[in-house]
């Protein structure tokens, strides 16, 4: 059966392109469309669609005004349709803490080149959507969460924890992260993000954890209690110099359709480490991580995957499970337990051969 979709936007080019791109698409049917919220509110009613494409900004309401309360009276998937800017940046990023599960680009100006290069992207996200888990919004949403504890005080950077996430993604990193304590090893995360909100999200993670979150940069090197998150424009990998461990950056061919890639990163900590890991694929859509998953466990290292349940997505952890990539399927919550638990085992393990 079609996914039945309202496209919620006040200008009528960005209405006329959405519904052409769509339309194109045979999983696909449009069933509506509002200039504002006030008219969504109307047609939802009347159509009662599978996803709603909604504009970050609308007339009359702000498009978060109105996500917020659609979230609270009516939960729904929503596919909010932004300005890849650092000003859109940070409305995107609260959408997706609002509920929205994921953002599809407005090109500047709107152009109808510019939306039929990414015509393929917008319909998969919101086919993809259509099949996702919302929950309904409450304030208790953004509440700080409570911190888990770890015993061990000697984390070293010669371990590591590593992190791939798409589609939900944003939101379980931040419950993931969130209740980590600060003396864990390094961790790399790669997340499908575009480039201009890579460095805003990693900023937000960092207010509210106790581990240190940052863009990854060229050249660093891994620190224990430190997290680098992927610029949303290059691949990252970790390579070994002399004793440490250091950061590049690259901005190849797309691999699994994504720069940056969960494969390129998994690949290049199994080329490199020697020592301890643990790889884990998070919710998202598509596939990618699923074989660098596989291959870092043929290698000896532990992974973990998310499970269906607590997913947003269960594509690219699912298309991992179905490889048997995954040493363990576990909640989110269950996976925060496991990292601490990991990187305890491995600081006593340490401790007794130093």
């Amino acid at each position: 059966m079609a996914v039945k979709v309202v496209i919620v936007d006040d200008s009528p080019l960005a209405r006329q392109i959405l519904q052409a791109v769509l339309s194109a698409d045979k999983r696909i049917v449009v069933v509506g469309q509002a200039v504002d919220p006030y008219m969504a509110r109307e047609v939802i009613k009347k159509t009662e669609p599978d996803v709603i494409t909604l504009d970050v900004e609308m007339p009359k309401m702000s498009g978060l005004t109105f996500l917020k309360n659609l979230m609270r009276l009516r939960p729904m998937p929503v596919v909010m349709v932004s300005s890849l800017t650092h000003a859109g940046a940070d409305v995107t990023l609260d959408a997706l803490e609002i509920g929205a599960v994921d953002f599809i680009a407005k090109p500047a100006g709107e152009d109808p080149e510019s939306f039929n290069q990414i015509a393929q992207e917008i319909c998969d996200k919101v086919v993809s959507a259509a099949q996702a888990k919302v929950k309904a919004f409450s304030p208790e949403l953004f509440a700080q969460r409570s911190q888990l504890t770890i015993a061990a005080t000697s984390a070293r950077s010669s371990s590591l924890v590593a992190v791939g996430a798409s589609t939900g993604g944003v939101e379980a990193l931040r419950d993931l992260l969130s209740v980590l304590p600060a003396n864990l090893p390094p961790m790399v995360v790669t997340q499908h993000i575009p480039e201009a909100f890579s460095r805003s999200f990693a900023n937000r993670l960092n207010k509210i954890c106790q581990l240190t979150i940052v863009e990854a940069e060229a050249g660093m090197r891994l620190r224990p209690g430190w997290v680098y998150i992927a610029p949303g424009s290059h691949h990252l990998t970790v390579h070994r110099q002399g004793n440490d461990y250091v950061l590049a950056l690259n901005d190849g061919e797309l691999v699994n359709r994504h720069r940056p890639s969960v494969d390129v990163m998994y690949e290049s900590i199994s080329n490199t480490y020697r020592n301890s890991v643990l790889a884990i694929l998070l919710t998202g859509m598509g596939k990618d991580g699923a074989q660098g998953l596989l291959n870092l466990r043929r290698s000896g290292f532990n992974t973990v995957c998310q499970d269906q349940q607590s997913s947003v997505v269960w594509g690219m952890p699912g298309a991992a499970v179905a490889l048997d990539a995954a040493e363990k399927v576990l909640s989110l919550n269950e996976i925060s337990k496991e990292i601490v638990d990991w990187a305890s085992k491995n600081a006593r393990i340490s401790q007794l051969s130093s």
